[in-house]
């Protein structure tokens, strides 16, 4: 027989092999393929065919010369080599959904009933509460002080790698904390419980937000709104709208993005917000405004977060989620609100000033602030300084596992379509194409 005839995707004994779990939670396609090649009886240019790769790209990957990012090819991964979207932290994918029942006659003869054995064994959304179950944890400070230290390192690891391989950690953790919830009735636990758990699912919001899967996005981002609002925790609650307005936009919705910081920062000022935090939220405002293209709104709205956080104090009581923005990403973000704009003489000393002045950990965040300085250097024609700079976020893309940077590259290849006759252009345009594919 040949290969044309075998069962499509890979064995159910391979996929519930640890090995083969380990390297899909952590999307190390290099492995996939060699397991799937080893164990599987996938060789490269039946794995090619699957995947609709090319087997010289196939072989790369499981040489480790390429990584796989792009989030449409991971996709045509899952559904080749029919491997579940829970392994790889994707949505539920459409083959795995039983189909609807036929009526049939009844037969006369006894049926046997049909039974799955390997299937069985295939790692599920359950597992983690099976575990929760069997541990039969006991809420201690102990155990909360270790759940916000988890949450504090998936916050440095988002920073610098993306949330790509992080996600299936983190909705790991967020079905943990929820089981662990259910079975806790002392208030105060309760309390920091839920707080846990809307922020283990506002950040599996925000990796399906850069992945650029929004619709995930959002309902993971409604059901962290849901559980701070449990506990009335206002700060949060402007935290979460403020995730959603900056995705709204990304959406290119920015009547909704404004809509929705303005209830952000209603209902931090509800609990007193401070400084900082709505010196975040001005800032967010005026990345909708700019986004409208409305130049006086978006004005006043950075003059209004430059107020704010000229107001920080010491003694100030800050949520630990709010802490990243300091002075440096408060001038990063004028830049980039005023690089929307237009305002590119404005916009480029300071992005510049601020990746002089951040810190080299934060892999994404330097992916992206390169871009935007190369996008304001492009807007003042610089064509070969905007060209040597984007090289640097293309550098950083390779590195970092972030489909909304790699839109971003994407987008600044169209940006280069009047120039398209410098070299420099053409090198980096090609670049762009390797990397982004």
């Amino acid at each position: 027989m040949t290969e044309y005839g075998a069962p499509r995707g890979l064995p159910g004994r391979l996929l519930a092999e640890p090995e083969m779990i380990t390297a899909c939670a952590a999307r190390d396609f290099a492995r996939i393929f060699q397991l799937a090649k080893s164990r599987g009886g996938y060789h490269p240019s039946r794995i090619a065919r699957a995947c609709e790769l090319t087997p010289s790209r196939v072989g790369e990957v499981i040489s480790g010369k390429r990584k796989i990012t792009n989030m449409t090819v991971i996709e045509r991964i899952a559904d080749g080599l029919r491997i579940p979207g829970h392994m790889l932290g994707l949505a539920v994918r459409s083959w795995e959904r039983p189909a609807v029942p036929v009526q049939r006659p009844v037969p006369t003869a006894r049926t046997p009933k049909e039974t799955r054995p390997v299937d069985a064994a295939l790692p599920g959304s359950e597992l983690d509460s099976i575990l929760a179950i069997a541990a039969g944890t006991k809420v201690t400070p102990t155990v909360l002080r270790s759940l916000q230290a988890s949450i504090e390192d998936y916050w440095r690891r988002d920073d610098e790698h993306g949330g790509e391989a992080l996600r299936p950690a983190v909705i790991g953790q967020l079905r943990y904390v929820t089981d662990i919830l259910r079975d806790t009735a002392d208030p105060n636990y309760r309390r920091s419980l839920h707080g846990i758990a809307a922020e283990l699912a506002r950040l599996t919001g925000w990796t399906y937000f850069d992945a650029r899967q929004y619709s995930t996005a959002r309902s993971y981002f409604t059901q962290s709104l849901r559980l701070a609002r449990e506990i009335d925790d206002r700060p949060f609650i402007a935290n979460v709208l403020a995730c959603l307005s900056l995705q709204a936009t990304y959406q290119d919705q920015p009547r909704d993005a404004i809509a929705l910081v303005r209830a952000a920062q209603d209902s931090a000022r509800l609990d007193g917000g401070t400084p900082r935090l709505m010196a975040m939220l001005s800032i967010r405002e005026a990345f909708g405004h700019a986004s409208a293209r409305d130049h006086e709104a978006t004005h006043q709205a950075i003059g209004e977060a430059h107020h704010y956080f000229e107001r920080i104090s010491e003694a100030d009581d800050d949520p630990a989620w709010v802490q990243y923005f300091d002075r440096t990403k408060l001038t990063v973000d004028t830049g980039i609100a005023l690089g929307q704009l237009g305002d590119a003489d404005a916009a480029e000393p300071l992005i510049a000033d601020a990746l002089t002045a951040g810190p080299t950990t934060n892999l994404r965040g330097r992916a992206f602030h390169t871009f935007w300085l190369a996008r304001t250097q492009l807007q003042r024609h610089k064509v070969e300084l905007a060209c040597a700079t984007v090289g640097e976020a293309l550098d950083l893309a390779t590195i970092v596992e972030s489909p909304r940077v790699i839109a971003h590259l994407q987008e600044f290849r169209h940006l280069l379509e009047p120039y398209s006759d410098a070299t420099a252009v053409r090198n980096v345009v090609t670049r762009i194409a390797e990397v982004t594919v």
